[in-house]
């Protein structure tokens, strides 16, 4: 269909081997809207709102966890302040103007903006109910939207969850109503006025059959405001609004060359399940909309309104045939014309009662039935969106309807940390969230014993930033089948993908909202590996499990801890012992560095570390922690590699050379210097600068404020702001041991480490995190680089240390839960 040609300009099936295979097709790019910034450039008397779910109000979710700057529409209260004040709502969230019809150019001729009672006398919200046949479509090119709607009516509890009821012309009319929309994992009450766009007094888009009936025409402009603009509805797929209107999963079917050879069971099955169905043949690339000799519609989306084995009798044999009955969203008499089509003869040989009860008739209201065999035939794509458990009704339950089992999540590609790519990058695959789905039992009628799954990968925002020239991503996923002693790592690590294959995956990566699969698995445990196809491309999804029997679900990752030290760094950490001339030394000279008080505060440890790391820090450390123009030197300095040796060693070598021999490659003469630093306190109080009157104004060069001040906070228990001896002297033990982390996994001692190298080198610190811990890492401290200089490294095992402390002192019985007051939870996390 052209419109899911224009959403994917054919996107090629990257099929992705679980043994690392090269990819057979490569996918093509999406077609964006590549004149959106010159129209905006051009509109510069217009102000372009994007709305967003984060300015709607979330059903069962007072707060949503979400922030916005902007108030939340909240349809009861706007429209009592109306009433009160005698006035029709005007939202400013979606305005009346060019900018809600079009992003990418003008409007080719002057719309204008109508009330209902504008348009017609006697505007109602339903006439007579609703039905499928108040389905009209207008000069978008949203079909797939109108196939959605038509079969949403199929349904009256699904349909009166979107639309409402309480939305009226009549009492308590105001000129506002509101709508439901399934959004990622959360249902979002949209608000608008009813100011639709109309060219000569008639509407330009969805309409009635009925010409006084509109809660079509507000429902498509409702999920208009949703994705920012009705042209953002120009081009989809049926599935993706039956998603949004039910919160189900969806499925796509080839019929032409992957059509499954138990296709009618799916079917059947689907509608016991209250499932949701759409169809479409190829688009004609010469010829809109081409109509075939047998009066279907090229690259238009028909729903699917019902299937059923028919009693057939005929002169020479009797028996069952499958039919199959579809709409075309036009409701005209653009239908099927073959056999079984209106008046056909083949009806003569169907039983008067069987036609009643299938509903039969003839009017030219675009819905027709053909044989199932026709509809394989002539048809090329069939969608099926499957109802989440929570949509059947106790009355649909008690009537044999069926509900799926199912399992969610909500994942994130993270750059650098999560967002490691397909299979085919086996070096970084490894980092991308992995998900435990275990099967029990197999489905009921299955002769071989094995489980119905439905696996869908969806990615989240994409269609309401089209405008921004934001693309799908590229996206897919791989099953594996694991043991108990394989769920022993967490997260599986790169040589458990190296040495297994794929049990099942998805069978392309492709730059659909969602992609989905069935699969028919033996019962057993499995890890599910959702990913872009290309590493370090970002974004957010949600993955879904449907079953027919019971399944569960969690993330295979670590649990948020403190661990041991990794062996290969123990023996370079420095361990104090009781008073020894080397301890005697080190005190000597804190107390020189600490002055009249005998404490260091944040400044002081900001001289004594700048000075030691003075030869490393320009190109190790971050934009957070450097003037402009070191950041300049420093970028420029990336084209080669830096040498390992010099100033990283130089903290140790000269703080703690003197109660440590051979620390970190130190020999007792220098270290890493080179022998270049002599030993002994004399020496090194010669090499830190002198005490200096406080300034707040210290050079912003060398560690940031914030990286002193944290390894300050971190030691200060006594909230003074200063460090004593032996607080000092622990933080010199962390660094040690930070320090030698970082060396080890700078294998090319560039000063940097890469961001998928973050989580090992924090578990060899002894820090165990989650994805989501530390895709806030990345966020936080990752540099424009792409990579974690050395002060941010320390930077994230201070923060780390520090909160993992301030929490474990609460948690005295090792529950991992803790209670804080108010007072104290903002005390503790603003000071540290």
């Amino acid at each position: 269909m052209d419109e899911l040609k224009g959403l994917l300009s054919g996107a090629g099936k990257q099929l992705f081997d679980a043994a690392g295979q090269a990819i057979t097709s490569a996918a093509t790019e999406y077609i964006g809207s590549v004149i959106n910034e010159m129209f905006v450039k051009k509109e510069t008397d217009t102000k372009r709102f994007l709305p967003s779910i984060k300015n709607m109000k979330v059903l069962g979710d007072r707060n949503a966890g979400q922030r916005s700057s902007f108030d939340v529409q909240d349809f009861y209260q706007i429209r009592q302040q109306c009433l009160d004040n005698g006035t029709l709502f005007e939202d400013p969230e979606f305005p009346a103007s060019a900018s809600s019809l079009m992003y990418s150019k003008r409007p080719d001729r002057h719309y204008e903006w109508l009330r209902p009672h504008e348009i017609c006398d006697g505007p109602e919200f339903f006439v007579e109910g609703f039905s499928r046949f108040d389905v009209q479509q207008g000069e978008l090119g949203d079909c797939w939207l109108l196939a959605a709607c038509a079969n949403l009516t199929q349904d009256h509890k699904m349909f009166l969850r979107v639309v409402p009821e309480d939305n009226s012309f009549e009492d308590g009319y105001a000129g506002v109503f509101h709508f439901r929309f399934w959004q990622y994992g959360k249902w979002v009450d949209v608000v608008i006025d009813d100011r639709l766009p109309t060219y000569r007094g008639q509407l330009i888009y969805m309409r009635s059959s009925e010409q006084n009936e509109f809660w079509s025409a507000l429902l498509e402009k409702a999920y208009a405001k949703l994705h920012g603009s009705y042209e953002s509805l120009r081009g989809g797929t049926t599935c993706e609004a039956m998603e949004d209107f039910t919160g189900g999963v969806a499925e796509m079917y080839d019929l032409k060359d992957q059509t499954p050879p138990n296709l009618f069971e799916i079917i059947e099955k689907g509608f016991k399940r209250n499932s949701m169905f759409g169809c479409s043949i190829e688009a004609d690339p010469h010829v809109l909309e081409a109509e075939t000799p047998e009066g279907l519609i090229r690259g238009h989306a028909y729903s699917i309104t019902k299937i059923q084995l028919v009693d057939i009798e005929t002169p020479g044999r009797s028996g069952k045939i499958p039919l199959i009955r579809l709409r075309n969203p036009w409701g005209n008499e653009a239908e099927w014309n073959g056999p079984w089509s209106d008046k056909s003869p083949e009806w003569r040989y169907i039983p008067d009662e069987q036609k009643q009860e299938l509903g039969l008739n003839f009017d030219h209201d675009g819905e027709f039935w053909m044989s199932y065999r026709d509809f394989t035939r002539y048809f090329d794509r069939m969608e099926i969106c499957n109802l989440s458990p929570d949509s059947l009704s106790d009355d649909e339950m008690t009537r044999g309807k069926i509900s799926w089992e199912m399992s969610m999540f909500e994942g994130e590609w993270a750059v650098g940390t999560t967002a490691g790519g397909c299979r085919n990058y086996l070096d970084t695959f490894w980092h991308n969230p992995q998900y435990v789905i275990r099967l029990d039992d197999p489905d009921e009628d299955d002769e071989e014993g094995n489980c119905t799954v439905i696996i869908a990968l969806l990615q989240k925002n994409r269609r309401s930033r089209r405008n921004m020239g934001v693309e799908c991503l590229t996206i897919g996923f791989a099953v594996y089948r694991v043991t108990e002693r394989d769920l022993a790592q967490k997260p599986l690590k790169m040589n458990f993908f190296k040495y297994n294959a794929s049990a099942a995956r998805s069978p392309a990566f492709i730059n659909l909202r969602e992609v989905s699969c069935r699969f028919k698995l033996p019962p057993g445990t499995y890890v599910i590996v959702p990913s872009t196809f290309e590493p370090n491309e970002e974004g957010e999804f949600i993955i879904r499990v449907f079953s027919e029997t019971a399944n569960s679900m969690m993330e295979n990752d670590d649990n948020v801890g403190v661990g041991d030290l990794d062996d290969r760094i123990a023996p370079d950490v420095p361990g104090y012992v009781q008073p020894s001339p080397q301890r005697q030394a080190m005190e000597r000279l804190f107390l020189d560095v600490a002055g009249a008080d005998g404490e260091v505060d944040w400044v002081e440890l900001k001289r004594i570390l700048d000075h030691s790391f003075r030869d490393d820090l320009p190109k190790t450390s971050s934009l957070n922690g450097l003037n402009r123009q070191t950041y300049a030197s420093q970028q420029n300095a990336e084209a080669g590699p830096a040498g390992p040796g010099g100033g990283i060693e130089d903290l140790l070598s000269m703080l703690l050379n003197m109660c440590c021999k051979g620390v970190l490659g130190g020999d007792g003469d220098g270290g890493g210097g080179g022998g270049t630093h002599p030993s002994g306190p004399a020496n090194l109080e010669s090499q830190i600068v002198p005490n200096q009157p406080l300034h707040d104004n210290i050079s912003s060069e060398g560690f940031s404020k914030d990286v002193c001040r944290a390894m300050v906070a971190m030691l200060d228990v006594d909230h003074t702001g200063k460090l004593g001896f032996e607080e000092f002297q622990q933080l010199l033990t962390d660094i040690a041991k930070w320090k030698a982390v970082f060396k080890l996994y700078d294998t090319e001692g560039s000063g940097r480490l890469s961001p998928f190298q973050l989580r090992e080198a924090l578990n060899s610190a002894g820090y165990h995190l989650n994805n989501r811990i530390l895709n806030a890492l990345v966020h936080r401290y990752g540099s424009r680089s792409g990579t974690i200089p050395f002060d941010d490294f320390i930077m994230c095992a201070v923060k780390i240390k520090t909160m993992i402390e301030i929490f474990r002192e609460r948690d005295t019985d090792g529950t991992n839960q803790a209670t804080f007051s108010m007072d104290e939870w903002v005390e503790k996390t603003l000071y540290s």
